[in-house]
């Protein structure tokens, strides 16, 4: 956001003057009853949209001017008003006049109305607009009539977006950084449909390839009886306990049900294609244990196997030299991937005849092309970063009329763990990494997905077991829903006093919310909408994580300021419907985390 400052030169005026004729007023009350906040943006624009009209007719501005996008955003500070505008500094050339000077000429030649109590000029021209305090009243009445709905939109229009994320191999318990993909990509999920979009949530399962054949040789191994420790050990071997736990079932001949289908260990320890197969499926089962037990689903599990069994991977490379972006050198088959934004041109079959492992990935974002995922998101862990580049490449070499940037791509950095001040690594049961299981088991699932989607993407994470353990102020996700189960003592304690709320007469009397503590969680809440698009539309999750933890923090600042169950009826009615308005956003901005929101701690 920019940093939006006052000006001690600023120029004034009370918007009942804010009319540049009679002629050009217009009463906005019945539109912003029903609307959310969101619109009061849409609606200040319209205003904006109409003085620069008011300006062409008196020939200030050009009248074929074409309007720049200017945007109307929140300020830093309420001292310097609720949103700001830069559209006079945008307009300043055009006009030949000083942005300041232009500012106070948009601003006298605003349409009267209620939406704003005051407007400001500041700095080099920014506008300034203060929200009247029923902007904020009618506001907790939408909050209140739309209950669970409020702060959802449809800018996705319903259109279908696929979104794939964890995606790891079959060879093992899902790590930490398989944790910060599902939170991640699960919150994604949820803040997309809660803007409208039709979400596909899908997991690729790389269950082809070396690594599962040093899974199979590593279950065959302990199942003759060969250790970790042993010198006969495969040199590439998977060394956690839960090898052993995967050849002790495929001997005692048991069944997993892996995505609807059952596999059944066969006890030969020979037949290395049945240990294969079974151990895949067992660890398909263990993540999807994992996955559930941290609230995360999917509505489809793709088998990269599956591209080569039914010769998608084939039919991927014959449409890339059939369009004529290949070529060969030195015995391999190489993609023209320069001509598409690469550094370098890409070996796609090598020498020997086996693909480069981005081959399969273009033949599988392939597939969700033709599965209609006109938009897709794929969330990946930041050391994927070198292949994003030559997939893309891929895709448009086919000429299957992939729009450039498709898809879309969100990498997330690696997740640092700590205990007592100590980075913990390992994992008894995995071997050479802390698995994702152990965390939800010491944090608690709701931490555990809040402290794994608190930062932005981007950033390299620290994980402090010891504070997501702590039921203190200083652990945000206790914070956060400590102000949940606030709300719902203090109504617990009205009904123990006898005392009635009346939210109807609450409504009613919004205009007792006057104090600034009142003020700030009446800012606070309004922002909810807005925040949720933003996110969606960022692809930025923590932006809600961080929000929830401000809206907590006025809620609390509140609470310890002032008393809600007070003698005077009509102003008891008016706090504890701000409350309850509270109470509501946090139950809905900790649904949208994956996170509960309880009545009581």
């Amino acid at each position: 956001m920019r940093s939006i400052c006052a000006d001690e030169t600023r120029t004034e005026r009370p918007a009942h003057v804010l009319a540049h004729s009679a002629a050009r007023c217009v009463c906005y009350d019945q539109r912003f009853h029903h609307e959310l906040i969101p619109s009061v943006k849409v609606q200040l624009r319209e205003l904006i949209l109409q003085s620069i009209q008011a300006l062409q007719s008196d020939a200030i501005l050009p009248a074929d001017l074409v309007v720049p996008g200017f945007v109307i955003e929140r300020t830093r500070s309420r001292e310097h008003g609720d949103l700001a505008s830069n559209i006079a500094m945008l307009l300043a050339k055009p006009a030949r006049a000083k942005p300041r000077e232009l500012a106070g000429k948009l601003v006298a030649a605003l349409p009267a109305n209620t939406l704003v109590d005051k407007v400001d000029i500041a700095g080099p021209g920014f506008i300034n607009f203060h929200l009247a305090a029923g902007a904020y009243h009618t506001e907790l009445r939408h909050i209140l009539d739309q209950g669970d709905a409020y702060g959802r939109g449809n800018s996705g229009g319903g259109r279908t977006v696929g979104v794939e994320f964890v995606s790891a191999n079959p060879t093992g318990p899902l790590h930490v950084g398989h944790g910060r993909a599902a939170a991640i990509g699960d919150c994604l999920s949820r803040l997309l449909q809660a803007t409208g979009w039709n979400v596909i949530r899908e997991f690729y399962y790389n269950d082809a390839g070396m690594q599962i054949a040093n899974l199979a040789i590593s279950v065959q191994a302990r199942a003759r009886g060969i250790t970790p420790d042993d010198g006969n050990w495969p040199e590439a071997g998977y060394r956690g306990d839960y090898i052993a736990e995967v050849a002790r079932a495929y001997l005692d001949r048991e069944a997993v049900v892996a995505d609807g289908e059952t596999v059944t260990g066969a006890g030969d320890v020979d037949d290395l294609d049945a240990i294969r197969r079974f151990a895949v499926a067992s660890l398909r089962r263990e993540q999807d244990l994992d996955l559930k037990a941290f609230g995360v689903g999917f509505d489809v599990y793709f088998l990269e196997s599956s591209l080569y069994r039914d010769g998608k991977v084939e039919e991927t490379v014959r449409e890339l030299v059939a369009h004529g972006h290949t070529y060969e050198k030195d015995g391999a088959l190489w993609l023209r991937s320069t001509d598409f934004g690469d550094d370098k041109d890409r070996v796609m079959r090598k020498s020997d005849g086996t693909y480069t492992y981005f081959i399969p990935d273009v033949a599988y974002h392939l597939s969700k092309w033709q599965r209609g995922y006109r938009r897709a998101i794929t969330e990946l862990g930041s050391d994927h970063h070198g292949t994003l580049t030559r997939v893309r490449a891929g895709l448009q070499a086919l000429d299957a009329g992939i729009p450039p940037g498709w898809p879309e791509y969100v990498l997330h950095q690696m997740v640092t763990v700590l205990r007592g001040g100590e980075e913990v690594k390992i994992s008894k049961r995995a071997g050479s990494y802390l698995t994702l299981r152990d965390l939800i088991d010491e944090a608690g699932r709701d931490a555990t997905r809040y402290f794994l989607i608190a930062r932005k993407t981007d950033s390299q994470l620290v994980f402090d077991i010891d504070l997501a353990r702590s039921q203190s102020n200083d652990n945000p996700v206790y914070y956060i829903q400590y102000a949940h189960a606030r709300v719902c003592s203090v109504l617990r304690q009205a009904e123990e006093k006898g005392l009635v709320f009346d939210l109807q007469d609450g409504l009613h009397q919004l205009a007792r919310l006057d104090n600034e503590h009142e003020q700030v969680l009446l800012t606070e809440l309004s922002k909810y909408p807005e925040l949720i698009e933003t996110a969606a539309a960022n692809l930025e999750p923590h932006l809600l994580a961080s929000w929830l933890r401000d809206l907590a923090n006025a809620f609390h600042t509140y609470y310890n300021a002032h008393q809600f169950l007070v003698e005077d009826t009509a102003l008891r009615n008016a706090r504890l419907t701000l409350v309850v308005a509270t109470r509501q956003v946090l139950k809905n901005g900790l649904g949208l985390l994956g996170l509960s929101a309880p009545e009581s701690m």
